[in-house]
């Protein structure tokens, strides 16, 4: 398994920071950067922070990477300082049952800036909704598969890395 340095973790999570970033400065600007969505930003930068740490401690322990330098983001590393390693064999039912918590850091902002748009178009926050769009669905996505999820031991067993394979193990074509 590849080693990665400090460096290649860092650059691994640059698209989740951008997101977090993205996200609550949309959350900030749709509300006019009133009191409430300060708070709100705030909150979904935690949030964000929080859904890193529930990966760490319900997901990396089951993880061929739990306790090593061969993960790319640096999850597993940080996990072995929280929790006891689990039973590998059992880590794609985690993934499955844990991974939901994140999904909402993807919709929030998207959700909050497409209602601020509708009550009060603006071309700032109709860009950073865009911006914060192709980072999260698309370049996100991308170094995951491409970057993390192709090098993984567990990619054969990882319900991200199936996404679009059929049971038989085909891949499905458009």
């Amino acid at each position: 398994m590849q080693q990665y340095t400090r460096l290649q973790t860092v650059i691994a999570n640059i698209p989740y920071s951008i997101m977090i970033l993205l996200g609550a400065v949309i959350i900030s600007l749709g509300s006019g950067f009133s009191l409430a969505g300060l708070i709100g930003a705030t909150g979904y930068i935690l949030y964000g922070i929080a859904g890193s740490a529930w990966t760490m401690i319900f997901i990396c322990p089951y993880c061929a990477y739990y306790a090593t330098r061969s993960c790319p983001c640096g999850y597993g590393m940080l996990s072995a300082r929280m929790v006891r390693r689990g039973e590998g064999s059992c880590f794609s039912e985690k993934f499955r049952r844990h991974i939901p918590v994140l999904v909402p850091l993807w919709f929030i902002p998207v959700i909050c800036g497409g209602i601020a748009l509708w009550f009060s178009p603006s071309w700032v926050l109709a860009g950073a909704l865009l911006v914060f769009s192709i980072n999260s669905f698309v370049v996100l996505p991308l170094v995951s598969r491409k970057h993390s999820c192709s090098e993984c031991p567990q990619k054969d067993d990882c319900p991200w890395m199936s996404v679009g394979i059929r049971k038989d193990n085909q891949r499905l074509t458009a």
